[in-house]
C-alpha cells in the first residue's frame, strides 16, 4: 500500500507544479548595459542602457525551430522584465540584444549579446523569478581613463 502512495504522490507532483505556473508566470528579468571601456566586461565606468530592446527566444533543441519569442525594452536603470505565460520544458531558450537607443554605443559585445535562460518549473526551482546575465553593447570610442582602470582589475603580482 505504501509503494502504491508513493508512486501516485509521484505522478501527482508535476502535475501540482504545472498547475502552480498557470497561475504564477516566470518573471524573467536582466540588465543592459554600454561598455564605456570596450573592456568586454562590466566596469565601474559602465553605463547601464534605458531604452534597449531585448528579444527572448525558445527554440526546440532538436530542430531549432523557434517555438516561442517576446520583446522588451529597458526602463531607467537598463533594465528590463519579461512576463513568460508558458513552460518551456526542454527547449533552449536565450535573451538576445535586439538594439540600442544610444548611436555612439551600439556595437553588440559578442560574447555577451546573448544570456541563456531556463524557463521551465521542472528543473528543482521553487519560484517564477528568473534571472538572465547582463548583455553589453561597445561604445564606439573608450572614454579616457579606461586603460588605468582596466589595469586596476589585472594586479601585476598575480
Amino acid at each position: 500500500m505504501a509503494k502504491l502512495l508513493v508512486i501516485f504522490a509521484l505522478c501527482l507532483l508535476p502535475a501540482l507544479s504545472a498547475a502552480t505556473l498557470a497561475g504564477n508566470p516566470f518573471r524573467l528579468k536582466g540588465r543592459v548595459y554600454c561598455d564605456t571601456c570596450r573592456a568586454g566586461f562590466e566596469t565601474s565606468a559602465t553605463t547601464y542602457l534605458a531604452g534597449a530592446k531585448v528579444r527572448v527566444e525558445c527554440r526546440d533543441r532538436n530542430s531549432m525551430n523557434l517555438r516561442y519569442t517576446m520583446e522588451a525594452v529597458t526602463d531607467a536603470t537598463g533594465t528590463y522584465h519579461l512576463d513568460v505565460n508558458s513552460d518551456h520544458g526542454d527547449q533552449k531558450c536565450e535573451c538576445a540584444l535586439v538594439s540600442s537607443p544610444d548611436l555612439e554605443c551600439a556595437e553588440p559585445n559578442y560574447g555577451r549579446h546573448r544570456a541563456t535562460v531556463i524557463l521551465t518549473a521542472n528543473n528543482g526551482m521553487k519560484y517564477g523569478a528568473r534571472y538572465a546575465n547582463a548583455m553589453g553593447f561597445f561604445k564606439k570610442t573608450p572614454l579616457g581613463g579606461c586603460t588605468e582602470l582596466i589595469k586596476s582589475y589585472f594586479p601585476e603580482d598575480i
